[in-house]
This record gives C-alpha cells, sequence and structure tokens, in this order.
C-alpha cells in the first residue's frame, strides 16, 4: 500500500481516511460540517463564492467543525474573450432558448468562476484552514508558500501520472486520483485531450507506484466495496463526492436528485457544453443537442468557465417548467450505487470499510 492512513491522518487529527469532495452548487458548509462531526474531512468549495460569502462560510467552519477540515479552489489561467467564438455559442444555443422560452444575454461573456487569487488568500489567511486543494493544478507558487506558511496542507487532483509527478515536484502534500469514472470536472492540467484519461483501477496503482506522497482515490467510489477495492489498490484513502449529493444536507437541485435516483442515472459522459471544460453528468438534451456527433463534447463551447453566461438563461427557464434538460446533472458512473444516507452514516460507513481494509491487507498470510 502507498500509506498506512494513520500517517497523513495523524498531521490532521483526522478519524477517518474519507474525504468529501467538494462540489460547487450542490452544497456549502453543512454538509462539510456533517461531515467533519462523523470524523472524515469534510469540504467546502469555493470556485462560485463571492469573497463575502466565502469568508462567512468559513467563519462557520472554523467556529463549528469538529475536526479538520477543508477549502477548495480553481486555479485555472481566464481565457482572453473571443467575440466570434461567444457569438457562435449563442447561435447553437438559440434552438434550445427558443423552446424553453429563455431570453439569452448580450455583450460581452461574462466568468461564473473565479480562480484562486491573492484576494481569496487574504481571505482565507485568518481562519487558517487545516487543507487547501485546488482543481486544475496548483495556483502560483507564492500563493502556495503562503498557504503552507500557517502549516496548512495543499492538495491536489490529478487525473495523469505526469500530473501526479508534477505536482509532487511542485510541494503538493497529498495527490486526489482522480479517475475517469469522477463526476463533475476533469481536474486535468497539462493537457486538454481526454484521450489521455483513465479509469480509476488503471490510474491508482500507476500514481501510487509513481510518487512518495500519499494518495487519495476518486472516481466511482461510493459504497463500502468501492472503498475497499481502492484500498486495495494502494489508496492512502478516499475522496467520494457524488454518493453525497443524495444526503439531506446537501444543497442538491431537486431535479438534480431526482435525476440521480432514477434509471438514467446509470448513463454519464464527458461534457464541455455547461462550463467549456470536460465534466462528467448524466446525459441529458443540453449534451445531446450541442454535443458534436456521438459525443456531449461541443468544439464550438467558449473556454472555460465562459460557456456558462449564455447557458444559465436557458438553464432557468428550462427548470422553471419542471426539466433539467439544460441543468449539469453532476454525477459519476457509480450514481446507481448511491443511496439517500445522512453525510455521518455515509462517512461512517465508508470510514470502517476503509480500516477493515487496511487491517485485512496488513494481516499475516498463512
Amino acid at each position: 500500500m502507498n500509506a498506512k492512513p494513520s500517517c497523513w491522518m495523524n498531521k490532521l487529527g483526522l478519524r477517518l481516511p474519507v474525504v468529501q469532495a467538494p462540489m460547487a452548487g450542490s452544497q456549502g458548509s453543512a454538509l462539510a460540517l456533517a461531515v467533519c462531526g462523523a470524523g472524515g474531512l469534510g469540504s467546502l468549495p469555493a470556485a462560485t463564492l463571492s469573497l463575502d460569502a466565502l469568508r462567512q462560510e468559513l467563519d462557520l467552519l472554523s467556529r463549528q467543525a469538529q475536526g479538520p477540515w477543508n477549502v477548495n479552489f480553481f486555479c485555472h489561467t481566464p481565457p482572453p474573450h473571443d467575440p466570434v467564438r461567444e457569438a457562435a455559442w449563442l447561435d447553437a444555443l438559440r434552438p434550445l432558448a427558443d423552446r424553453f422560452g429563455a431570453v439569452l444575454p448580450v455583450g460581452q461573456a461574462v466568468a461564473g468562476r473565479a480562480p484562486f487569487s491573492p484576494e481569496a488568500l487574504e481571505v482565507i489567511r485568518p481562519f487558517r484552514p487545516p487543507v487547501v486543494s485546488f482543481h486544475f493544478g496548483l495556483p502560483a507558487p507564492a500563493l502556495v508558500a503562503e498557504i503552507k506558511a500557517w502549516g496548512a496542507q495543499v492538495w491536489s487532483s490529478a487525473t495523469t501520472v505526469d500530473e501526479a509527478r508534477w505536482l509532487e515536484r511542485n510541494g503538493v502534500d497529498v495527490i486526489v486520483a482522480q479517475g475517469l469514472e469522477a463526476g463533475g470536472h476533469r481536474g486535468m492540467f497539462l493537457t486538454a485531450d481526454v484521450t489521455t484519461q483513465s479509469g480509476l483501477m488503471a490510474l491508482l496503482p500507476q500514481i501510487v507506484r509513481a510518487v512518495q506522497v500519499p494518495v487519495l482515490a476518486a472516481g466511482g467510489i461510493a459504497d463500502p466495496q468501492g472503498v475497499r477495492a481502492a484500498m486495495a489498490l494502494g489508496a492512502a484513502g478516499v475522496q467520494v463526492g457524488t454518493a453525497y449529493l443524495l444526503s439531506p444536507e446537501a444543497q442538491t437541485h431537486p431535479l438534480h436528485r431526482a435525476a440521480l435516483q432514477s434509471s438514467r442515472a446509470g448513463h454519464t459522459a464527458l461534457t464541455n457544453v455547461f462550463t467549456g471544460r470536460p465534466a462528467r453528468g448524466i446525459v441529458n438534451r443540453a449534451m445531446r443537442e450541442l454535443g458534436d456527433g456521438a459525443t456531449c463534447l461541443s468544439a464550438r463551447a467558449p473556454a472555460f468557465p465562459l460557456a456558462g453566461w449564455a447557458m444559465a438563461p436557458v438553464r432557468a427557464a428550462a427548470e422553471a417548467a419542471g426539466l433539467d434538460d439544460c441543468t449539469p446533472l453532476w454525477a459519476g458512473q457509480a450514481a446507481p450505487l448511491c443511496e439517500p444516507l445522512a453525510a455521518a452514516e455515509l462517512t461512517r460507513r465508508l470510514g470502517e470499510a476503509a480500516w477493515a481494509a487496511w487491517e485485512r491487507a496488513q494481516a499475516p498470510t498463512a
């Protein structure tokens, strides 16, 4: 195994090797607090929060969390505006907008997600979060150094072995190996080529072999069986997202929650039509109609995160009609295995499976 769970956990004072994946738009501090209270590491997604909202959520976590917690940021490079491409995207969306009576925006596209910045650093500094994690690589080295200066651990996601090695070279304390099965945005950052992505069973042992820091497994893990499989492949713990979307503490949209509990949950695909970056969700009308050919990816979508600007009013109009046709129904490939459990109960079940797997692996063979 890569590392005994207690080795990295002891540094944090964590009881269970279970991390709740940060899920922007579907949760706030309530879910993170419930996970922390059960002994896992709760996470707060900051990518869509204003600085004032981030400060309020951090205040709640710092005062109420029973154990360590994580705040997560995107660290993408904002793209330049491309008026021609943005206009073409509006044209592509017009049939959907007309169907639902949505009014498409005018003018220059507006980014709905901001990368980690010096201003965000100043907001989190007084709260000293024990873990600060990133998606899409890492921010500038100077920002990473300032986070580490107060003793925080810095984590990030890797979707390939090359990304894992890069993260280790750049000072990451824990790597989250994100398999292709994972719901939500791919954490890929060294390349935009989705053919480089592989499933967790292939990716995890390769990353474990390639680096010395602890490696957590993410993607396709929704129940104790998935946890045991990940631990057997060398994971020092697991990060779970989709399963928590059915917890009452999550802010999952009712349409999203219903889709996760339907037969449709078994059909997910990578798409960039909602934000401009590949992300896994339950297939719906927008993904099918805007995707190129047989895929749910579109070459017309503006670069992340600008595609979401034009999609927002279409989504709102469809949801107002009670339809999830234009809603990003983020979900991993194990969504059909998820149960509507309280976050604390789910955390304990997954954590007990992780420890049992570790003990079994250490038992002497006859």
